[in-house]
């Protein structure tokens, strides 16, 4: 039995999906443990390229089962719409895909409430799904879960309660009486299709693990959008560090043996909040054009930066990294020379960990060290020797300023792109 966690180190969008489809071959039960369906993971498969919300990319790995977790808030209707999409494409999702009873959803006036939001002086960059509002309805104990969804006297009272109580913000947006329509629409066919899905997913996993089955858990969303140890309050909603692994699945932290994660070659965010590396000049649109930096849920464009090692430096101590994955090396192809951000200036001294404060974030200057770029190809390489030397020391530098060692490189969204680094990594297919 082996258990790992699949991690973002920077800030979302690092190709969590693509590295969780391959390790997937390896695992047996797939978990998605936080998020909604404001995070998208892209994988290419069999020569298609699927979009997955709110499901664990190991769906596409066929026999393998897979979680969503109570850790997740979960849009019905969206859910539903990607079930119907993979199994357009031939994936098989019933009687692999299990979902959580004790897993809260997003209703359309969290939507409502999250657009509000976005619309006036709180603005944080939210994609308007509806995430955070589900969320503080969870904390502040108004939430639904599923179990209650499929039970209609329960549910229907729940609703009331919830649009009375929020009916001073909403009326400002809709009628009560439209948003009730829409928030039971297809609500028989609804939880129809829920019942083919539902359970008692902690009862699943601590089966799992008894029968020495291989676990492999993926969140959404990266380290410093961490409601707790991100950039706050530009994070999302959630914790989308390791540690949730264990809170939004209902498995044991003494369970857990490693904890895998991903980075990208050099840095990348999407919406409002700091960003030191950020590079608002000619280069900084030509990395977003050449790694093809949109947001997969939305469409949006990336901001993009030099690698910041301060922040996964950040990422290893709260996450407990034991291997890196590093994507997208090949986009620095050519780039010459190539920065890393080792360091930060704050208020005239230099700092290697990442502020707590929100001012020290928002004016922290990089200080950079230089490293030779390569110019050879580096795509479609399989082999870590066969990458150009000044690449080779690009990885080992960057493992060595974290302090984490590095397991594989991938270099595109396709499985077979991919350069395992460290033999002694076991979820290698």
């Amino acid at each position: 039995m082996s258990t790992l966690i699949v991690v973002g180190a920077q800030w979302g969008d690092e190709g969590k999906g693509k590295i969780v489809h391959l390790l997937g071959k390896k695992a047996d039960v797939i978990v998605r443990y936080q998020g909604g369906n404001n995070a998208g993971h892209t994988v290419v498969f069999d020569g298609k390229k699927f979009v997955l919300h709110q499901i664990p990319s190991g769906i596409l790995q066929p026999g393998r089962r897979c979680v969503i977790a109570n850790g997740v808030v979960m849009d019905p209707w969206a859910l539903r719409e990607e079930v119907r999409f993979l199994e357009s494409q031939k994936i098989k999702v019933k009687g692999r895909l299990f979902i959580s009873a004790w897993a809260h959803l997003i209703l359309p006036y969290h939507r409502y409430l999250d657009a509000l939001r976005e619309s006036g002086k709180g603005k944080i960059g939210t994609t308007k799904r509806g995430i955070g509002p589900a969320y503080s309805d969870k904390v502040g104990r108004v939430g639904i879960r599923l179990a209650d969804y499929m039970d209609p006297a329960a549910f229907k009272e729940l609703v009331e309660q919830n649009l009375q109580a929020k009916s001073p913000l909403l009326t400002s947006l809709v009628s009560l009486d439209d948003l009730r329509k829409e928030t039971f629409k297809d609500y028989d066919d609804l939880r129809a299709f829920f019942a083919e899905y539902i359970a008692e997913t902690p009862t699943l996993l601590a089966d799992a693990l008894a029968k020495k089955k291989n676990l492999l858990f993926e969140g959404a969303q990266g380290t410093m959008l961490d409601v707790d140890f991100g950039t706050y309050p530009f994070v999302t909603s959630s914790n989308p560090i390791a540690g949730a692994a264990c809170v939004g699945s209902g498995v044991g932290p003494a369970a857990i043996d490693e904890v895998l994660g991903v980075v990208k070659a050099y840095t990348t965010r999407v919406g409002d909040g700091p960003f030191p590396t950020e590079l608002k000049d000619a280069f900084g649109d030509q990395l977003r054009e050449r790694g093809q930096e949109f947001g997969a849920t939305t469409g949006r464009p990336r901001r993009c930066g030099w690698f910041d090692a301060v922040v996964v430096r950040h990422a290893v101590r709260i996450n407990g990294l034991t291997r890196l994955a590093l994507t997208k090396l090949d986009v620095l192809e050519g780039v010459d020379p190539i920065r890393v951000c080792v360091a930060y200036k704050v208020d005239g001294k230099i700092v290697k960990e990442f502020p707590a404060s929100r001012r020290a974030q928002a004016t922290a200057e990089p200080v950079y060290k230089n490293l030779p770029g390569f110019s050879e190809p580096v795509k479609g390489i399989t082999e870590y020797k066969k990458l150009p030397k000044a690449a080779q020391a690009y990885v080992a530098f960057l493992a060595k300023e974290v302090g984490v060692p590095m397991a594989l490189i991938s270099m595109g969204r396709s499985r077979d792109e991919t350069i395992l680094v460290d033999k002694k990594f076991r979820w290698i297919p």
